[in-house]
């Protein structure tokens, strides 16, 4: 069973390395099993289509490809910051923090 994550769905995230470094986007998915997210806008990749009856001459399409989480950082009032984890008291539930603000994320 893979480890839980501090990345999420909805995230504003930067790229701390690779090609893409110091771009920012949206999470729009996490893939648990491979350790890679989808991030808005970064690392576009161009895709041959075949032709179907709907696109005779088919296309090339740019979408965007996973990136491995090591190389994402979440963005927390405009700063990249590492996430904790701490127990709230009041609900008895797992919530993130930032450690450099020390604010809680949804």
């Amino acid at each position: 069973m893979p480890a839980k994550l501090k990345i999420k769905s909805g995230d504003l995230v930067v790229v701390t390395a690779g090609n893409h470094k110091g771009e920012q986007g949206t999470v729009l998915s996490v893939d648990l099993q491979k350790n890679r997210a989808l991030v808005e806008g970064v690392n576009l990749v161009k895709r041959h289509t075949k032709p179907t009856p709907q696109q005779p001459e088919g296309k090339i399409v740019e979408k965007e490809a996973p990136l491995h989480f090591s190389n994402l950082m979440v963005v927390v009032k405009d700063t990249p910051s590492r996430l904790g984890r701490k127990l709230d008291e009041s609900t008895g539930k797992l919530i993130r923090y930032s450690k450099k603000t020390g604010e809680t994320i949804k």
